[in-house]
């Protein structure tokens, strides 16, 4: 098993990556060490420090590979797939909901996370940051476009994405989903084409309060 893992860089590299989103989302950037990543992995110091030489170099493999790629598979994929913008974010808020009451636990979007912690340390980190910010908000406002929502795409997207943000900062500090479900009910009208009733997408926010109860 060992001389499978020394021929395998590319898995030890993903092995690194992994450990390190969960310590950095976990504990924070600056509160994980490199030691810290190398016991998670179960790699030895120089197994770890061939593939990232420096805890920057892994900080932004990490927002580029791994909370990029949690940002597409949680909310970019799941809004480019609905038939209307409208119905994504809805129910991306529903499974984010069911999901934090399920494990009993907030700790945040590992993004914004990372923002706040590393904005005014360093600034390639903080681009690393804001290029997964910009991906998020261009894919949202080209799904507004082709729903031809009034109103600036553009801007929408942004107020969704402040929108969530707030609230998984506010459930993060409360230690429960509360917040989230209170922004999707208010969010979710504001956002509906005219002539639609905010009533359909009241419906799928009840039914992830009904599991929250």
């Amino acid at each position: 098993m060992g001389r499978l893992r020394m021929n395998d860089p590319e898995g030890m590299r993903n092995r690194v990556l992994d450990a390190a989103a969960e310590a950095f989302q976990a504990r924070g950037y600056h509160a994980t060490s490199m030691h810290d990543v190398m016991k998670a992995a179960e790699m030895s110091g120089g197994a770890l420090y061939h593939h990232f030489p420096t805890k920057k170099d892994l900080a932004l493999a990490v927002i580029r590979e791994r909370v990029a790629a949690a940002v597409e598979a949680t909310w970019i994929a799941p809004v480019q797939r609905a038939r209307r913008a409208t119905d994504g974010i809805a129910a991306v808020f529903a499974s984010i909901i069911t999901e934090l009451t399920e494990r009993g636990a907030v700790r945040g979007c590992p993004l914004a996370n990372l923002g706040l912690e590393l904005s005014l340390a360093d600034p390639q980190l903080r681009a690393a940051v804001q290029a997964v910010y910009d991906t998020w908000r261009t894919a949202l406002a080209e799904k507004f476009r082709a729903d031809k929502v009034a109103g600036d795409p553009d801007g929408l997207a942004t107020f969704v994405i402040s929108a969530y943000s707030g609230a998984m900062a506010l459930a993060k500090a409360e230690q429960s989903p509360a917040p989230l479900q209170t922004c999707i009910e208010q969010l979710t009208p504001s956002l509906a084409p005219r002539g639609k009733s905010a009533a359909a997408a009241g419906k799928l926010t009840g039914r992830s309060r009904d599991r929250e109860q």
